[in-house]
């Protein structure tokens, strides 16, 4: 079963439940995913799906972040909700020594010796890391590696 298909599953298990938040957070995936399909004109495959996720999960943290500064903690929960509800669709995460295995991989395959290469460096890593680690966090450990 695809990511996509097994999305539409929990929309259709949170309608006969009656949870509104849940079909309501789901609704909106379903509907970037819709719009993203739409405008590339072709089914999105599990790694675009993943892409659209992460891309919804850093609006949600942002908006979080800004309702709390402007005390609102109801909507922030309410985002918080739906960046919960959208993680469990997201592959699992890989724990430290496994990115940084994988630094290490990429440093060595495409030769990299200093700060100036950390893009061939990141694109190396982004195809394997993408969706199972923050690529911030690996954007930082890369350049710490690079600047030694």
């Amino acid at each position: 079963m695809s990511l996509k298909e097994r999305i539409v599953e929990d929309m259709k298990a949170a309608m006969r439940s009656r949870d509104a938040a849940r079909l309501s957070a789901i609704r909106l995936l379903l509907a970037a995913i819709k719009q993203k399909e739409v405008d590339e004109r072709r089914d999105l495959e599990d790694a675009d799906v993943v892409s659209s996720i992460e891309k919804m999960m850093k609006q949600r943290r942002d908006s979080i972040s800004q309702y709390e500064s402007a005390s609102r903690p109801d909507l922030a929960e309410a985002e918080k909700f739906e960046l919960s509800v959208l993680q469990a669709y997201m592959p699992q995460q890989l724990d430290a020594s496994e990115i940084e295995a994988a630094v290490d991989e990429a440093v060595l395959s495409t030769g990299a010796s200093g700060v100036a290469d950390m893009g061939k460096v990141m694109a190396a890593l982004r195809a394997g890391l993408a969706g199972r680690a923050d690529m911030g966090a690996v954007s930082a450990l890369v350049k710490t590696r690079l600047s030694r």
